[in-house]
């Protein structure tokens, strides 16, 4: 590392604590809605901060799923800017709104932004965390980039200070590393309980980076009406009657006629 890459670099780490000094125990935590995940996190996620989320690619759909539902409780009615680099787009497909939608989503508050590559992409993500006007920015990114360094990471983290518009990262087929990150999460789909009719999303959730707290894994299910994670539900199935043996029931009837006889 150059020494301005250097110094570029410890003027943000400066700024960074200058402001947590003074904002860390000040700004809103917004839960979840799972007890043990909200009581890990000291009420919730905290909004102002840089959040990330990896999953390999067999596991896109919910890591998407999981992100979706943490920037629309951290939105908060805002609008949500969503960068995607055109390679996950390529990769997993353009975003469905009728499937944001089911989630609960309202897919009139979403703002669609496609950038060339990661390094495009994270100008963009710069650019609008200063906009205070939004309620979170997700960034997506398809696999290893050398572009999300430290040094982007702290600018990331800075300007949601700065802002206290929430900057969330989706990485896919991409491996946890160091950054400025409040929380980290690795996201994979699980089973659903059985029930009648289409299941909630359950996603297997593992927090392996928590700043002021412990990490953990967790089942949780997204609950489409409330808008909130939760405990997995059981849902009650109406069983089949039991058979009914026509020959042992004739055979039955016969014996009692001959007792009776």
């Amino acid at each position: 590392m150059d020494s301005a890459r250097h110094g570029m670099l410890a003027r943000l780490q400066g700024e960074i604590d200058r402001l947590e000094s003074g904002t860390a125990e000040t700004l809103r935590r917004v839960p979840l809605g799972h007890d043990d995940v909200d009581a890990v996190l000291h009420g919730g996620l905290m909004q102002g901060a840089l959040h990330e989320v990896f999953c390999d690619g067999r596991h896109a759909a919910a890591a998407t799923g999981f992100i979706a539902g943490v920037a629309q409780l951290l939105a908060e009615a805002r609008y949500l800017l969503w960068i995607r680099q055109d390679f996950s787009a390529r990769e997993n497909g353009e975003l469905a709104m009728e499937g944001l939608a089911e989630l609960g989503f309202d897919p009139r508050r979403l703002v669609m932004v496609r950038a060339h590559d990661a390094d495009g992409a994270l100008r963009a993500a710069a650019d609008a965390l200063a906009c205070n006007g939004l309620g979170a920015v997700i960034t997506e990114l398809w696999g290893e980039t050398r572009a999300f360094d430290s040094v982007a990471s702290r600018k990331l983290t800075l300007a949601a200070q700065q802002s206290g518009v929430t900057a969330l990262m989706l990485r896919i087929a991409a491996a946890p590393q160091a950054s400025t990150a409040e929380t980290r999460w690795v996201i994979r789909g699980a089973p659903s309980p059985p029930i009648e009719d289409w299941g909630a999303p359950v996603l297997e959730t593992f927090l392996v980076r928590n700043r002021r707290g412990q990490t953990g894994r967790w089942i949780m299910e997204w609950n489409c009406d409330a808008c909130r994670f939760r405990e997995p539900q059981t849902h009650p199935r109406s069983l089949a009657a039991e058979a009914f043996d026509r020959s042992s029931r004739a055979g039955l009837a016969a014996g009692e006629h001959r007792l009776a006889g």
